[in-house]
């Protein structure tokens, strides 16, 4: 909600927090000069911290920015990000025009679903748009990082969030997002949290702001000194000094103690001990304060303080009196005596009351009894269905007082899970566990096995606890399915025991997945052999991921076995074994793994004409082995049908609610179009996967993401940001020994060669090949490693080392002559002995790179041409070869490539321009930045510190900005861009680069 002053706080005046003060006030005006800036302000409950968030207030406002507020409850952490639609919905709403023209399609349809300002004009759903699901949940991070942009222009924005330690899981993920991705522009994010009451998500979530973007305030307690100040000249030494030692200096409890009388006091001692089972964690001398205060009350008032704490955060007369069983006038009244007595004060929205602090709140919920706080939340719940209100907000109320077996109350919460599943799947999962909680496990007059909607509301809520990042929750939800299904419903428990095992793997618990298949797939009688198909076809994968070929073959020939037997299970599929889908695939994956490649090629063009057959319905229960196919085709170089398979398994996904596969599609999919030398695309797909990866909370998907994230990313020239990026992907894996873990150290060493570290970066590429020796990267990654490895040491004139590494390439299967990296990792080895052969070489690895629709690797091919027909006097072919190089590697965004190809020309005599030489520039939207902030003087530390980004990203994005502009010093890029017109540089892709002339 708005703010236009620095809200009251009674009347004390602000005591000890001069340097605190000071600070908040520089935050404020860093932020008002265009910076992000998050301030975290923490301590004990009473320390303080929303006085100072006040002061914040007072701080943003002199400097120009407009203030927002927003605040976590205690008893109200239900609504997905709660704290963004309190802070941030009445703004949208009074500048909604502006939002709407500042969204594009499918930030304004996300954020219709949040914020109830825009939800009357709701766009229509664009067909085309990514389906809402839980895991996709980063789409509406992104959009609400965008409106906060928004709401940033022109004057800057404060956003101060208050207790957010009882923030709901979506706020805290939006806040993770916001951290790590900070939001462009003026804007100041201040949020207070009591610092052992933080879970560990918000701690890791504040944690993962980029460094120099944060600051953190502890707020101490008051000095003995400041306690006198704060107490007033009233009280004398001694009941100073008493008081002071029983509240260890903390405000709140300095005032709740002088408040009472001196005999309420105990020892130093005593004081400080945590009261048994109280949340807040308050001393027992003032939690004892605080209680006698309450005791105090005349019988009404107490009443209308206990029925208000039942409400909210916020409450109205009405609602009081429904809670306390009284006439509104008798509330109103109440309510008069509370304010006398400063136990609540007024709101800020008009006719609404709130407690003077949540603590009060808490101790005068706690004071009610139990039974009456049940008669309370149902008589609350029954009014709010009247007025016909929201289901997460009657759901609140129902969940505190519903009756075991009260279909009803599971349907309401049920339906409050539904509706909050998108923005956050953690909350659901909480609102379908407690409609569980009601349901019994059996229903009444049968034995045979539990009731069907417990038992789907389970599978809906495994479902719900994996994609919301609470992996463990939903293992042992699918453990609960398990033990409640009958020991001969064997086709259920092979599906439950599959999706179980597939969270073991996302916990990095493979083995504990494979004992848990391997023992229900021993349990299974002959006659049933075709219902334990999920659980062959799962160990086949894990064989598959593991590398263990052998294995997976062993394991193949048994479902074979089962599939062709009487009953088995390829029927019901639709035809033969031959022509199932998962099974084609499977042997697919063995295929490719063990290196026959002739039987991998036919069997991936089966493939690809069985599911253009299937329909998705078919397809829908087999997904995890389709994404197999994804990697595979890309890996193979079947790059268009890799493209429509990642497109169609992520639409399977997220109709069918098997999101939690997404992470590893959506890096097939970044994987393809690196490939294809998409690599703009490449790099948005691998951080949509890394999102999707984080929120879901698996190291292997964490780690697989960046990996291949970091390999996009070594393509555009940015080594420095590649080896971050490998070094974290390395971090997540933690020495797994499985292909994926491998791509962060793969994902290192080119990153390394590419900085000029060519014997380290070698060292650590043989490490993660495993020195040829059984590797467990696949064979298309071996094949790349050994042609980068051989063009690095080429190029420092190290020919022997370059022929070793091609002495690899030919080892890997199918990696001779025939291949596009064997034969240009030989070329690379022969430039300088016999450049004739080596450009042979070159020229027929880009015929096949090019076949294949591998631009890049096409490019690269065209580079080493160029240079070995220079190196025989071929001028004119050489020149050929480097402008139809120079213009793929400016068009797809290599620009580090494309740098080295224009040196080349340069030394044929060739006169280039680059890329960007235009007026336009074909600048990213980063590059735009920066060379805006050169052409207005700023050196490279301040553009580094204006963006927060390191001295040597803007280094490399300084010198992308001259190569693409065509320029060689500063002054020139500001002539540059005077001559656009006086406009930012378009990005990159509006129009194709031109050659070399």
């Amino acid at each position: 909600m708005p703010d236009s002053s620095a809200p009251p706080h009674g009347n004390r005046a602000l005591v000890g927090r001069a340097e605190v003060v000071r600070l908040l006030g520089t935050e404020a005006g860093r932020a008002a000069k265009g910076e992000f800036r998050l301030v975290e302000l923490t301590g004990d409950p009473g320390a303080g911290k929303t006085r100072l968030l006040g002061e914040t207030a007072a701080a943003a406002l002199a400097h120009g920015l407009t203030v927002l507020r927003g605040r976590g409850t205690e008893y109200e952490n239900d609504v997905p990000l709660s704290l963004a639609v309190d802070a941030l919905d009445d703004e949208v709403e009074s500048r909604s025009e502006q939002v709407r023209e500042a969204l594009d399609p499918e930030s304004a349809r996300l954020l219709a679903d949040v914020f109830p300002a825009l939800s009357a004009a709701r766009p229509v759903p664009d067909p085309a748009a990514a389906p809402s699901t839980g895991l996709n949940r980063y789409r509406v991070h992104r959009a609400v990082r965008l409106l906060l942009e928004t709401l940033a222009e022109p004057g800057g924005l404060a956003v101060l969030l208050d207790d957010v330690h009882w923030a709901d899981e979506g706020s805290v993920e939006l806040l993770s997002h916001l951290a790590r991705h900070a939001p462009r522009g003026p804007l100041l994010l201040a949020v207070t949290y009591r610092t052992r009451q933080a879970g560990p998500r918000l701690t890791a979530a504040l944690a993962d702001a980029a460094p120099g973007l944060r600051t953190r305030i502890q707020v101490a307690p008051l000095t003995l000194q400041e306690a006198g100040e704060f107490l007033g000249p009233s009280v004398g030494a001694r009941r100073r000094r008493a008081l002071y030692e029983a509240s260890g200096g903390n405000p709140l409890y300095l005032e709740a103690l002088a408040r009472s009388a001196p005999a309420a006091l105990t020892s130093p001692v005593e004081a400080a001990a945590p009261a048994d089972g109280d949340g807040t964690l308050l001393p027992g001398a003032v939690r004892e304060a605080l209680a006698a205060e309450l005791a105090a009350l005349p019988e009404g008032a107490r009443l209308a303080a206990q029925a208000a704490a039942t409400l909210g955060d916020e409450f109205e007369p009405g609602m009081v009196a429904v809670a306390a069983l009284t006439t509104e006038a008798e509330a109103l009244a109440a309510l008069d005596e509370l304010v006398v007595r400063d136990v609540v004060r007024c709101a800020p929205a008009p006719g609404r009351f709130r407690f003077r602090h949540p603590v009060v709140r808490h101790l005068a919920y706690a004071s009610s009894g139990a039974g009456w706080r049940v008669a309370a939340h149902a008589r609350v719940a029954a009014a709010l269905d009247e007025r016909d209100a929201p289901t997460v907000t009657r759901a609140r109320h129902i969940a505190r007082s519903a009756r075991f077996g009260d279909r009803l109350a599971v349907g309401v919460l049920v339906e409050a899970a539904r509706a909050t599943a998108y923005q956050s799947p953690a909350t659901a999962a909480q609102w379908l566990r407690t409609a569980l909680d009601l349901l019994p496990e059996k229903p009444g007059a049968t034995a045979g096995g539990p009731a069907a909607d417990r038992l789907s509301l389970l599978v809906e809520l495994a479902r719900l606890q994996g994609v919301g990042g609470r992996l463990v929750q939903g293992r042992d939800t699918a453990l609960e399915v398990l033990r409640l299904l009958p020991p001969d419903a064997w086709a259920q428990r092979a599906r439950a025991a599959r999706f179980c095992a597939i969270l073991e793997r996302l916990l990095n618990r493979q083995e504990e997945g494979r004992a848990l298949l391997r023992a229900e797939l021993g349990r299974v009688p002959p006659e049933h052999a075709a219902d334990a198909v999920p659980l062959h076809l799962q160990l086949i994968g894990d064989s598959l991921i593991r590398a263990d070929f052998r294995a997976a073959a062993g394991q193949l020939d048994r479902l074979t076995a089962v599939l062709s037997g009487a009953g088995g299970g390829a029927g019901a599929a639709g035809g033969a074994p031959d022509d199932w889908v998962p099974l084609v695939t499977l042997r697919l994956g063995c295929a490719y793994g063990a290196g026959e490649l002739a039987a991998a090629y036919d069997l991936a063009a089966r493939a690809e004409r069985l599911t253009e057959e299937a329909t998705d319905a078919e397809l829908a229960p087999w997904l995890e082995s389709l994404s197999f196919l994804c990697w595979i085709d890309a890996m193979m170089g079947r790059l268009p049908q890799a493209a429509r398979m990642v497109e169609r398994s992520l639409a399977i996904a997220n109709a069918t609610g098997q999101s939690y596969l997404s992470p590893w599609i959506l890096t097939a999919q970044a994987f393809t179009y690196g490939r294809t030398g998409r690599l703009a695309d490449a790099v948005d797909r691998a951080e949509d996967a890394v999102d999707a990866a984080r929120l879901l909370g698996s190291d292997e998907c964490v780690a697989l993401a960046l990996a291949v994230k970091s390999l996009m990313v070594r393509w555009t020239g940015e080594n420095g940001a590649a080896l971050a990026l490998a070094d974290e992907a390395i971090r997540h894996a933690d020495g797994r020994r499985e292909w994926w873990a491998r791509l962060g150290v793969v994902g290192r060493g080119l990153a390394l060669a590419g900085l000029g570290e060519v014997d380290a970066g070698g060292t650590e590429v043989l490490a993660a090949c495993d020195a040829f020796v059984s590797p467990l990267l696949e064979r298309s990654c071996l094949l790349v490693c050994c042609d980068a490895m051989a063009d690095a040491e080429a190029e420092r004139g190290r020919p022997e080392a370059a022929a070793r590494w091609a002495d690899r390439a030919e080892a890997v299967p199918g990696g001779g002559a025939d291949s596009g990296h064997g034969a240009l990792a030989r070329a690379h080895a022969e430039q300088e002995g016999d450049p004739a052969a080596a450009a042979r070489g070159a020229v027929r690895a880009a015929e096949l790179f090019e076949a294949a629709g591998e631009r890049l690797f096409a490019a690269q091919a065209w580079l080493r041409a160029g240079t070995a027909h220079a190196r025989c006097g071929q001028k004119p072919a050489a020149r050929t070869e480097l402008a139809r190089a120079a213009e793929v590697f400016g068009s797809c965004g290599a620009l580090g490539l494309h740098a080295r190809t224009v040196r080349e020309q340069r030394r044929l005599g060739v006169r280039t321009r680059r890329p960007a030489a235009r007026s336009d520039g074909g600048l990213s939207r980063r590059e735009a930045e920066v060379a805006e902030l050169v052409r207005q003087g700023f050196s490279n530390q301040a553009i580094a510190e204006r963006l927060f980004l390191s001295p040597r990203t803007v280094e490399t994005h300084v010198a992308h900005v001259f190569a693409k502009l065509g320029v060689s010093s500063r002054a020139a890029v500001a002539g540059r861009l005077a001559d656009a017109g006086g406009r930012g540089p378009e990005p990159a892709g509006a129009g194709g680069p031109p050659g070399a002339q």
